[in-house]
């Protein structure tokens, strides 16, 4: 979600957290790790769209609080110590002296406040989600990936740049209970329970809009009838908490990230 903030500075060093809650370090390694897998897989848009998780109780006391990449940064930047935690307000509450994309915290903290599961947000701008998201239809019953997320997937009408608060509400009325989203004319977004999760099934919406814009490029595509669809998404096992949610897969990319490059634990 782009919008203009203040000017964030030129360094790319760390905070310094000198008695950090190790939930919260925790928090902060596998979200800077998640902006390091999304730079290495290519869904980045310069410096905007977001991946926010809310702190746990253990962390906060019961407030609602969350963390968000620094406004200014690349996801290739973001480490675990320059994450920057604010309010529901966008109010920053570690003394960072990064500014905060006010399109970030405002959609983000609707949906980490409206959603009692809502652990995780991401949103993106890849191409395939945008050209679906763009398409009259949207995203159509047709491949492997659109198959697993039968009833699954919610639609919001675009209001512009969203840094009104008052879409907050309209936007939860859009999402209900669906954990994959598409932002019409926008891009995707998804939420769940934990990151690994949440991306599992970003990952598996992005997976559809891709394969559906090379199928539609080629001619008219086979449809998949509901009873077939409803089938794959209970049979498709990777988004539920019983069966890992994603876990493994998660893991399996932040060891790539690893190799390349495990400065995002600073």
């Amino acid at each position: 979600m782009n919008a203009i903030a203040t000017t964030a500075p030129s360094s790319t060093s760390a905070l310094v957290h000198p008695s950090i809650h190790p939930d919260e370090r925790a928090a902060r390694e596998e979200l800077a790790a998640c902006y390091r897998v999304f730079a290495m897989l290519g869904w980045t848009e310069m410096i905007y769209n977001h991946i926010t998780v809310r702190l746990p109780d253990s962390v906060t006391g019961g407030e609602k609080q969350f963390l968000i990449n620094p406004f200014g940064l690349h996801y290739s930047e973001v480490t675990a110590s320059n994450l920057v935690k604010i309010d529901l307000q966008g109010k920053v509450l570690d003394g960072s002296p990064y500014p905060v994309n006010p399109a970030g915290f405002t959609v983000h903290a609707a949906i980490h406040d409206g959603l009692e599961g809502a652990h995780c947000v991401m949103h993106t701008h890849t191409t395939a989600g945008v050209a679906v998201a763009c398409l009259q239809g949207g995203l159509q019953q047709t491949n492997f990936y659109t198959a697993q997320l039968h009833d699954m997937v919610a639609y919001h009408d675009f209001e512009g740049i969203t840094i009104h608060a008052d879409e907050g509400p309209r936007l939860l009325k859009s999402i209900g209970e669906r954990n994959a989203v598409i932002l019409r004319n926008h891009g995707l977004l998804a939420w769940g329970q934990t990151l690994p999760q949440t991306f599992a099934i970003l990952w598996t919406l992005q997976r559809a809009c891709e394969i559906q814009m090379a199928t539609f490029s080629m001619g008219q595509a086979i449809p998949v009838s509901e009873e077939i669809a409803r089938r794959c998404t209970r049979d498709a096992l990777q988004f539920s908490p019983e069966h890992g949610a994603g876990q493994d897969v998660f893991n399996a990319l932040v060891r790539q990230v690893d190799r390349i490059d495990p400065s995002y634990r600073n």
